[in-house]
């Protein structure tokens, strides 16, 4: 890169680079480091580079670099250092051609081709809809695409909902639109896109951020406190970036801010508050998806802490469909729980570390709001398939009464096994039995249960006898998920009594917590991280003995329309909330028992 440049600047064949505006300078004892908008670069090596700095700076900025360049000798010390000076700016993006003709700061800063970004906006006739043309939004948005370098005309028309406005530029198929709007003491600005969409998403985002008001009150801007001038030129603005962005072929703002709660891929929206003022972007996807990208569907992730970004964005206050799984005030020890507050009662759940007991319960609490137990909801297809099967084999492979359980010396010596059940019995004080058994003579499939002990007395408050059961390759990996769940049901019982949906713990998430884990010659199953991958190995073979037994079928689906189902708006909402995990890159799994 470095020979092209120099060989273009000696010939007089390029037009002239100029430093990207913003771009900003610290100069080091012996190099620069130099940053700009979407990049940055550290030079070191020489006590030279600060000296040839100021030689450069100047030029660089002001465009006229190409005669500083002409006149160092090709070849000589000072030209090879020039060469690998520009070649790293250029490199880093934070050099730019400099353009024939004005163009505006802001673009020059972000565009690859400031000059047809500029003259693409300048081309485009933005118009700023709304109910009032007066309207301060709509005044603020006129005003930013104007000094963003866009022609402006205001219409009195119908936006998505009273307080809302609709900016528009483009025809026909290349036409773009934003919306923004005030709700209450929020606002939002609406990813770019085709009016219809925008329009879609603006009236949903609407209906989330209205506070409560009384039925007489007559739209979502209604309830709103008087908004601050900052407020309402924080969501002009906004808006008019984001259109004027899209019209020039630029990134979305959206993109730019390396936020890694964002998911690529999907769209988002800006949601602010007046007081206090704040405002950032979130992942949304709306419940109309018409534009392509709002159709897109996410890879299922593929490590654990991919899957908890994606709950975390589908279990926003704001932009998500769920509730967020989340600690709250529960103790930690000795076992993690994790909380998801439905309407219809409170889903918790009990896991080797707090992240699994996160995922389990986002997964029940999407499972409940689906319609029940026939169905699974997984981070991935492995992972629903290990739920849907270890759920039918709870059924179908429960110990007939009388059968003789194996030997406890069959699971008493696994590490994590002998943990749970020892939290259990001695440091929760219950007192318990746990056996195994097999499934089958001829598979390796176990079946583990903890029952209080009789003579403790009543049956436990919403747990009924059965403390915790569980489904497994082995006799102690089915021992220890089964005693660690009867420690997370004791200790639920103890501070969550209006727990109404209990996920107890099993292997089917180890898979997704073993990628890139880290694991020491000496973690063995003794050490959680150790005994997951070791879960994790087994759990391909597990699969294949379970669907034996059960003759389980599943098909990746959207919610089937169940005639037995009369309320069309709950069944029009499972759908909609399956289309939208999916979206996410969750697996829904519609599964039925079959022959065997």
């Amino acid at each position: 890169m470095g020979d092209a440049t120099g060989s273009a600047h000696a010939t007089g064949t390029a037009d002239a680079w100029r430093l990207r505006p913003g771009v900003a300078v610290t100069l080091l004892r012996n190099g620069l480091h130099l940053r700009g908008r979407r990049g940055s670069v550290t030079l070191e090596g020489s006590t030279a580079l600060p000296t040839l700095w100021r030689l450069l700076e100047e030029p660089l900025r002001t465009g006229d670099a190409t005669e500083l360049l002409r006149r160092a000798e090709p070849g000589s010390s000072v030209r090879k250092a020039l060469d690998t000076l520009i070649a790293q700016l250029r490199a880093h993006d934070l050099l730019v051609e400099a353009p024939v003709g004005p163009v505006p700061h802001w673009v020059a800063a972000t565009a690859e081709r400031p000059a047809e970004a500029a003259s693409a906006i300048a081309a485009a006739r933005a118009r700023v809809l709304a109910d009032a043309a007066a309207s301060p939004l709509a005044e603020a948005a006129g005003r930013a695409l104007s000094q963003g370098g866009a022609s402006v005309s205001y219409a009195v028309g119908t936006p998505p909902h009273e307080g809302a406005v609709l900016l528009c530029a483009g025809e026909g198929e290349e036409q773009w639109a934003v919306a923004a709007g005030v709700c209450g003491g929020s606002g939002y600005v609406t990813a770019p896109g085709s009016a219809a969409q925008v329009r879609a998403d603006a009236a949903a985002l609407a209906a989330r951020l209205v506070p409560a008001v009384p039925a007489s009150s007559a739209s979502p801007s209604s309830a709103s406190p008087s908004t601050s001038a900052a407020f309402v030129s924080l969501l002009a603005g906004s808006a008019a970036h984001r259109l004027l962005c899209a019209v020039g072929g630029l990134p979305d703002p959206a993109s730019e801010g390396d936020d890694q709660r964002l998911l690529p891929g999907l769209p988002a929206v800006l949601v602010a508050d007046g007081r206090p003022l704040r405002a950032d972007y979130r992942t949304w996807l709306g419940p109309d998806r018409l534009d392509a990208d709002r159709r897109v569907a996410l890879a299922p992730p593929g490590t654990l802490a991919e899957a908890l970004v994606r709950v975390a964005a589908l279990g926003d206050e704001r932009a998500g469909v769920l509730p967020a799984p989340l600690p709250g005030g529960l103790r930690q020890l000795p076992v993690p729980l994790a909380t998801c507050e439905l309407p219809g009662g409170t889903v918790l759940a009990g896991a080797p570390r707090l992240d699994l007991a996160r995922l389990d319960a986002f997964c029940r609490a999407a499972e409940v709001r689906l319609g029940g137990a026939c169905r699974a909801v997984g981070a991935n297809p492995s992972h629903a398939w290990g739920r849907a099967l270890r759920r039918a084999a709870a059924g179908t492979t429960a110990p007939a009464p009388g059968a003789a359980p194996l030997p406890a010396a069959h699971w008493s010596e696994h590490p994590q096994a002998r943990h749970w059940w020892t939290s259990l019995t001695e440091r929760q004080g219950v007192r318990a039995r746990l056996e195994v058994f097999r499934a089958h003579p001829d598979e390796d499939v176990h079946h583990a249960v903890v029952c209080r002990h009789p003579a403790e007395g009543g049956p436990e408050r919403d747990l009924g006898q059965v403390l915790g059961r569980a489904v497994e390759a082995t006799p102690g990996d089915a021992a220890a998920f089964a005693a660690l769940s009867a420690v997370a049901a004791v200790s639920a019982a103890g501070e969550e009594p209006n727990v109404r949906y209990f996920c107890g713990s099993d292997g089917s998430a180890a898979a997704l917590a073993a990628v890139n884990a880290r694991t020491a010659a000496w973690e063995d199953s003794g050490w959680t991280t150790g005994w997951l991958s070791e879960v994790a190995r087994r759990e391909p073979a597990l699969h294949t003995a379970l669907h034996r037994l059960t003759g389980l079928r599943a098909e990746e689906s959207a919610v089937a329309e169940e005639t037995a189902m009369a309320d069309e708006t709950s069944v029009a909402g499972e759908r909609e909330l399956a289309a939208r995990l999916r979206a996410f890159g969750f697996t829904v799994l519609t599964a039925e028992e079959g022959e065997r």
